[in-house]
């Protein structure tokens, strides 16, 4: 058969191959479904209409130096750098993955040496004979052995072209691309995290700077009423016992506002570790007023966490890829079809390689086919269907999990919301008590054990007053966050793009 009707038959055999790859063996995918209910059972309705979510969510809290602080994390957060590249190296598979789908060429050159057995009887290299007039001479002459050396130059391309004929290269590619998918959505979600943890722990810092002002205003007020008691001790008018409490509460509040600054500082390392810096060389100032706002959040129904949870959509991309594996394994059942060619030159002299008369050409369609192995095929099918079940399984139970963090959350919010509102009324009334109790000691109507009760009371109202503030602003950023902030997978779709 000729090079020419040989190709001609590959060609026809690949077209017929080509015909067959628009069917890929496996299941195609479908989303599975979740329950999720209508509506979420503890949100109560907002007193005025709600603004979107922000992509930048935290702006809703109005606050420059935690707006600052968050953009940094983009910036310096190393865990955030290891999901970056995560993400990095799951886009390269995919485009290797892609690659597998067009023809690998190659080329090569070559100078070889050969020797002959007898001085006519020619050399064949290949399919491709090559007649030498290498030196030499006749039996009886200078070369009694009767051979020939000659030198053989060749350079030649090749090709060769994996068919996609039952969608194993099509079903890989969906794999890895719903693979990368999932990291991009494990890459939000790590985004987010740091950012929740960030604004949190910036939330608590200003809190525990509120708390220690109580604590300093305290202190300072009952370092005068211990100057109060000493000198009615002095004349006379109050027992040691007086000064001795008196002693006692002013040492405490000196001692909790010493413990509130240790816990800022503990707080401020911890935020010059989110943004990625030394802690030693990392500052926030104080600020002698802050009031933060608690935003009204758009909660809306709880399907859309299925679009808006990041952790959500990696599990659920996660089933994907696990779908398309079982394809990939279920593709072992049928043949593995290549298509190979080759041209290039020929020849004993190198000013001769590149004529027409040495060209060499090949052109073949191999397939290769597993014919036993003894139910090894059968089980790697079996393992994906089981991998794809527990994937499925996973993401259920994400979804689930997100319910209750929400639902928490506006139970949380709603709790803090009344708490607040009950304890700024007890704090006002243990300010007056207060007051009035410090005033009637003054006046020897009452005893000491009297005044410090009162106080205790004040500044344990005012304190849980501040906590509770905290509470409600830490309470919104977790649901922000548990409603997956401003994100949307839009970004994703450069990655469905088909080959």
């Amino acid at each position: 058969m000729t090079f020419r009707s040989r190709s001609k038959v590959v060609l026809s055999s690949a077209a017929c191959a080509a015909a067959l790859c628009a069917c890929a063996v496996g299941p195609d995918y479908k989303r599975p479904p979740a329950a999720t209910g209508e509506h979420y059972k503890n949100l109560s309705p907002p007193s005025a209409p709600p603004q979107p979510i922000p992509d930048q969510w935290w702006t809703a809290f109005h606050d420059d130096t935690l707006d600052e602080l968050i953009l940094q994390v983009d910036v310096s957060n190393q865990n955030l750098a290891q999901a970056i590249a995560a993400y990095a190296q799951a886009e390269a598979v995919v485009r290797q993955a892609r690659a597998t789908f067009f023809p690998t060429i190659s080329a090569n050159a070559s100078a070889t040496r050969v020797t002959s057995g007898s001085r006519g009887g020619g050399t064949t290299v290949g399919s491709t004979p090559v007649v030498t007039a290498g030196s030499g001479s006749a039996p009886g002459g200078g070369n009694p052995n009767g051979t020939i050396t000659t030198t053989l130059y060749q350079v030649q391309g090749m090709g060769t072209w994996q068919l996609d004929v039952f969608g194993k290269l099509r079903r890989t590619l969906e794999n890895t691309r719903e693979s990368a998918q999932a990291d991009f959505a494990d890459l939000a979600s790590a985004r987010l995290a740091a950012q929740q943890q960030l604004a949190t722990a910036y939330l608590q810092l200003r809190g525990a700077d509120a708390e220690r002002r109580l604590l300093t205003a305290s202190a300072e007020a009952y370092g005068r009423t211990l100057e109060i008691t000493q000198n009615r001790y002095r004349v006379g008018t109050a027992p040691k016992t007086d000064v001795l409490q008196a002693e006692t509460q002013f040492y405490n509040a000196e001692q909790q506002e010493a413990a509130m600054r240790l816990q800022r500082a503990q707080l401020e390392d911890a935020i010059a570790v989110l943004v990625g810096k030394p802690a030693s060389d990392f500052k926030i100032a104080e600020t002698d007023d802050w009031h933060i706002p608690i935003p009204e959040i758009p909660v809306g129904v709880p399907t859309t966490l299925l679009q808006r949870r990041p952790d959500i959509v990696a599990a659920e991309r996660t089933a994907a890829a696990a779908n398309a594996n079982i394809g990939i394994q279920k593709a072992a059942y049928f043949p593995d079809f290549t298509l190979t060619g080759s041209i290039g030159y020929l020849s004993t002299t190198v000013s001769r390689l590149f004529e027409t008369a040495n060209v060499t050409r090949e052109a073949a369609l191999s397939a290769s086919q597993t014919l036993l192995d003894f139910g090894a095929t059968r089980a790697k099918v079996a393992q994906a269907r089981a991998q794809y079940d527990q994937s499925v399984a996973s993401y259920r139970q994400t979804v689930l999990a997100a319910l209750q963090a929400v639902e928490n959350d506006l139970a949380a919010a709603d709790w803090d919301k009344k708490q607040y509102e009950l304890i700024k009324k007890s704090s006002e009334a243990a300010d007056e008590s207060e007051r009035l109790t410090l005033n009637e000691y003054k006046a020897g109507t009452v005893d000491y054990t009297t005044v410090v009760v009162a106080q205790t009371a004040a500044l344990s109202a005012r304190l849980t007053l501040a906590q509770v503030t905290v509470s409600e602003q830490t309470a919104a950023v977790s649901l922000m966050a548990d409603l997956g902030g401003g994100w949307t997978p839009a970004a994703q779709a450069a990655t469905n793009t088909q080959p």
